[in-house]
């Protein structure tokens, strides 16, 4: 079974990826893993204080994701395997893959203008080290374009 591997966070791109993740699963009679990412804080507080703002960062990743997996079952059917990680993306990415082998395609989304993320970024120069394949939904694409592509 091909999985894919969204990275989901509030932006309008990782709904693009996520959208094609989805109809690629659809197709191919396969599964969607969504992963959302808490970066590590900046800054340390007293003790009590730090573990407040790490629960409740991770805490909006877990909802982010809940409702993202949510309208994904109400499109599909399926449920999405939801993971939620605490660290540096790319680090915590490279880690996910090396503990999922059954993923087959790594789906990021891309802002519609400016430079590209520091996932894109970094994995796109990383690509022929990674398991799988790099896909990269160009944020100029419309909804119809996606399910063009994806189906």
């Amino acid at each position: 079974m091909r999985v894919y591997l969204v990275i989901m966070d509030e932006t309008a791109e990782a709904r693009k990826a996520l959208r094609f993740a989805s109809h690629r699963a659809m197709a191919s009679g396969g599964a969607v893993h969504i992963l959302a990412l808490v970066a590590k804080q900046n800054f340390n507080a007293f003790g009590a204080v730090q573990a407040t703002i790490e629960q409740e960062a991770k805490d909006r990743a877990e909802v982010m994701a809940s409702s993202a997996a949510g309208n994904l079952f109400s499109e599909s059917g399926k449920m999405p395997t939801i993971s939620v990680k605490t660290g540096e993306g790319h680090a915590v990415i490279k880690e996910y893959l090396a503990e999922h082998p059954e993923v087959a395609a790594l789906v990021l989304g891309a802002a519609a203008d400016g430079t590209p993320g520091p996932l894109i970024s970094h994995f796109s120069s990383h690509s022929g080290s990674l398991p799988c394949p790099l896909y990269v939904v160009p944020g100029s694409f419309t909804n119809d374009d996606i399910d063009r592509v994806a189906s």
